[in-house]
């Protein structure tokens, strides 16, 4: 591994022996370096491996406007969320949430405190990503003495399920409209109170994120064959309706369509939440 350039004290822009480039990061690792020497890997707090040209160049920009600290805190506010997630997170995610906690920090000692016209949704469609914005703020506190404001947790959770799913900002406002859209023909098709603090909603909820990513992408689940399809239609006719109603409604607010086979895993989904949640007298 040979250093082609010392961003600063604490990033090297690196090249391995197959001419891959990478960004390393870690305290001091640049410091008293030079172009050409071999790179000390295992110092490296962070690898960066999957960065294209155009986000080696954002990477490098953005290590000269904003304090290590604030990279190390999003580093490990990423390494917590995919933890908690079970999953790993796209690496863009480093580039906006460190810009997005530098500006969000500056802004506090400023005395300017932004408001989260999301936020209700955020707390409710994406709990699992916000609990994890509540996390971070204590990270936050933890490095830098400060207490950020709720409406943060909101913001962090959006870029985390940015990265999650791979979303731009645009995307993730559509996501959850159709989420809070769809939520509500639920529980009038069925006349139903969901249980928003249930492990049934949640996995309602994270199966709609995919659900609306796959249509969004051109993707469907292909994980039905026809004599399935017709069998979960008949023997719950109800949900396949209330699914038919989601697809409408899907079509109605996007460009996209829904495939017959995603409105029948919709119906599964749709089966267990309604058998879980109370019925409206």
């Amino acid at each position: 591994m040979i250093i082609r350039q010392v961003i600063n004290n604490n990033v090297l822009f690196v090249e391995d022996k197959n001419g891959h480039e990478m960004l390393l990061m870690g305290k001091g690792i640049g410091y008293n370096r030079k172009s050409g020497e071999p790179a000390d890997v295992k110092a490296a707090q962070k690898v960066f491996t999957r960065f294209d040209k155009k986000q080696i160049l954002k990477f490098k920009r953005l290590m000269e406007e904003i304090p290590y600290e604030h990279m190390h805190i999003t580093n490990e506010i990423v390494e917590y969320a995919q933890i908690s997630l079970g999953k790993e997170l796209d690496e863009s995610i480093y580039l906006a949430l460190a810009d997005h906690l530098n500006f969000a920090v500056n802004r506090l000692r400023q005395g300017i405190r932004l408001n989260n016209s999301m936020l209700w949704e955020i707390r409710h469609y994406y709990n699992h990503e916000y609990r994890i914005g509540l996390e971070a703020i204590s990270i936050i506190r933890k490095y830098l003495d400060l207490e950020l404001p709720v409406d943060e947790a909101g913001f962090i959770a959006v870029h985390i399920l940015n990265a999650e799913l791979n979303l731009d900002m645009s995307h993730s406002k559509t996501m959850t409209k159709i989420i809070q859209g769809v939520l509500n023909i639920v529980k009038y098709h069925f006349g139903i109170v969901i249980d928003e603090e249930s492990l049934d909603y949640e996995r309602f909820v994270t199966h709609l994120k995919f659900f609306i990513q796959r249509t969004m992408h051109d993707q469907e689940s292909r994980i039905w064959d026809k004599t399935l399809m017709d069998m979960i239609r008949s023997q719950y006719e109800d949900s396949y309706g209330c699914a038919e109603k989601v697809a409408e409604y899907m079509r109605k607010m996007t460009p996209y369509e829904v495939s017959e086979e995603e409105v029948v895993y919709l119906t599964v989904h749709l089966q267990r939440l309604q058998q879980a949640s109370k019925k409206i007298r």
